[in-house]
């Protein structure tokens, strides 16, 4: 335990968490390992498109996206979309023992991007009368919420994170090992709000900025629990994944991802060298906050529909677009509005989220004025190393990355200037970069 000692010192107060399982050999993947991918789809768009006319470079997407695996990523999968073009893409493997390559169109875990939905399915009860968003939630549920927090916390507080209620998370991962102690348990999305209610307050509820907190979406799925009388998962199904057409979206019902996927590594800043595999995990523990599977093609469609105001109304969409300062589990400040956060690149401003859990990243975001999006998923995680304050040093990977992310969203219009701004371009992320699930 003393080496996890101080490891978690470097780290201040994050929360330990990692899986173990399998050991695989770090230099399974490599530059020349690289299987990359790609395929276009036109709808009446030009396939061959000229990117001085603003079209996607293809060839540019397929070379970015090959170098985040040739800098380390064992794999990576990328869906681009530019008006009516789109391309998808896969570098990298799947699995580093067998060589089994990443594929675009893999099943993966998205994390915290299930709050967007989850904000939708309660937002959808908000047009119909059914929930208020500053009514105290105790109001809902006073079993869960009861006392005098029940009365000051609103709706509202728990999508936007202003409640202060502790992140749940920290409670159920304290250490390395009680991830792989919590495997294959089952946690009540009741109990996780109690860990969450009995664990300090981060502040008063209200109070600026914000503490983001998983503890926020599982109430907020109890509370769709209790106004539409169908378990959560069940309502999100029904009225938001399905309506959206999304055929690759879902709550796994057992520890698997279903459908074609990749395994899953943690490096953990490199406590785990080589960095250990837990594609297979109860995602109980995330419910309604992160326990969502999807492919990058589904979530560049949600998040599409969702921002062109055909999933809500305008009113509704402008509440989800409302956004108060945010401390995130990394420590920095974002601003994030109901389940859905801006992020301001060289480009332009886009809207979405971002998704974290061992193993595993995912990063889904749309500019309705300029219609570009884009959606990655990622199967290494906590791949960079920790200087002696605890602070992440960049690696290679994070400037390939931000590389093909400024290709993808801004286009041939980055040229040179798109790379430099690479080099210095840090992506201010809820769930990227925090040590807790």
């Amino acid at each position: 335990m003393l080496r996890r000692r101080t490891f978690a010192s470097r780290l201040g107060a994050a929360t330990l968490a990692a899986a173990l399982l399998t050991a695989v050999p770090a230099t399974a993947a490599t530059a020349q390992d690289t299987n990359a991918q790609d395929t276009a789809t036109q709808n009446g768009a030009a396939r061959n498109a000229s990117p001085q006319d603003g079209g996607l470079d293809r060839a540019r997407l397929r070379e970015t996206l090959e170098a985040v695996h040739a800098a380390g990523m064992y794999g990576i999968y990328s869906h681009v979309v530019h008006g009516r073009e789109s391309w998808k893409g896969a570098a990298g493997v799947a699995d580093v023992e067998t060589g089994r390559p990443v594929r675009p169109d893999m099943v993966h875990r998205v994390g915290s991007i299930t709050k967007t939905f989850t904000a939708v399915a309660v937002l959808q009860q908000v047009g119909r009368g059914r929930i208020d968003l500053d009514t105290p939630i105790g109001r809902y549920l006073p079993d869960v919420v009861p006392g005098e927090r029940g009365q000051r916390i609103t709706v509202r507080m728990l999508l936007n994170h202003t409640s202060h209620i502790a992140n749940s998370t920290d409670v159920v991962f304290p250490t390395v090992e009680s991830l792989d102690t919590n495997r294959f348990r089952t946690f009540p999305p009741e109990e996780l709000a109690r860990l969450g209610l009995e664990a300090p307050a981060t502040g008063e509820p209200g109070a600026l900025p914000g503490a983001y907190s998983n503890t926020n979406y599982t109430i907020a799925g109890l509370l769709l629990e209790r106004v539409t009388g169908v378990s959560a998962e069940r309502y999100i199904t029904d009225h938001v994944i399905r309506p959206a057409g999304l055929r690759h979206t879902a709550f796994p019902r057992t520890p698997h991802i279903p459908g074609p996927h990749s395994k899953a590594y943690e490096a953990l800043y490199g406590l785990f060298d080589p960095p250990k595999e837990y594609s297979v995990y109860t995602m109980s523990w995330a419910g309604t906050a992160g326990a969502l599977t999807s492919t990058m093609e589904d979530l560049s469609r949600f998040f599409r529909l969702l921002l062109r105001g055909e999933l809500l109304d305008a009113r509704l969409l402008a509440e989800m677009r409302t956004t108060v300062p945010v401390r995130t589990l990394a420590g920095g400040l974002a601003q994030y509005g109901l389940g859905l956060f801006p992020l301001d690149l060289p480009c332009g401003r886009f809207w979405g989220h971002d998704g974290s859990v061992p193993g595993m990243d995912t990063f889904s975001f749309y500019n309705p004025d300029s219609t570009r999006q884009v959606s990655l998923g990622t199967n290494l995680r906590h791949y960079q190393r920790l200087d002696e304050n605890g602070q992440i040093i960049l690696h290679p990977i994070d400037y390939a990355f931000a590389d093909h992310l400024l290709e993808a969203v801004c286009g041939p219009d980055a040229g040179a200037a798109g790379t430099a701004a690479a080099r210095s371009f840090t992506l201010p992320l809820v769930d990227k970069g925090a040590v807790a699930p």
